[in-house]
């Protein structure tokens, strides 16, 4: 006998916390100006608009490559609650966003394959492994047009 998934209310609940969490709450997340476009599991998806803050070769106004990592760090450690929450599926939303207390980033690896230029980029992330300990994730930065820009993966402690 398989236990009951939370109601669409508390799902409901979880999505708002997460979405909150990563726009708001993460204060760098707020001023990189991330949002979340999907919390879709195994298609978990960041927005990054383009501004001139984050800009890091002026000349070429292209994207900072920190920038970029951080995003696709942050995406990543989201894509890992999602995951988390579809495991735990039976976990109300405060439950599993006192998960996220335990996380950290252990490994981080960005290839930066094209300048970072657009009017917003979009970040994707599929989780590779999730642990009991350790989750792994991969991701990509696409621009406006869907050129990709950067990849990444990364590991993450998740208990």
């Amino acid at each position: 006998m398989s236990a009951e998934r939370r109601s669409a209310e508390e799902q409901a609940r979880l999505e708002a916390a997460l979405t909150h969490l990563f726009e708001q709450r993460i204060t760098f997340n707020a001023v990189l100006g991330l949002k979340v476009e999907s919390l879709t599991p195994g298609a978990v998806r960041l927005r990054l608009p383009m501004k001139p803050d984050l800009v890091g070769h002026f000349t070429y106004g292209r994207l900072h490559g920190g920038v970029i990592s951080a995003t696709l760090d942050a995406l990543g450690g989201l894509a890992l609650m999602v995951e988390l929450a579809e495991r735990h599926p039976t976990e109300g939303a405060e439950q599993v966003m006192h998960r996220f207390s335990r996380f950290g980033t252990i490994d981080l690896r960005v290839d930066y394959l094209r300048p970072g230029l657009g009017t917003h980029l979009v970040g994707s992330a599929e989780v590779t492994r999730l642990g009991g300990r350790v989750g792994s994730v991969q991701t990509r930065m696409v621009n406006h047009e869907g050129t990709l820009i950067a990849t990444g993966s990364a590991a993450y402690v998740v208990a």
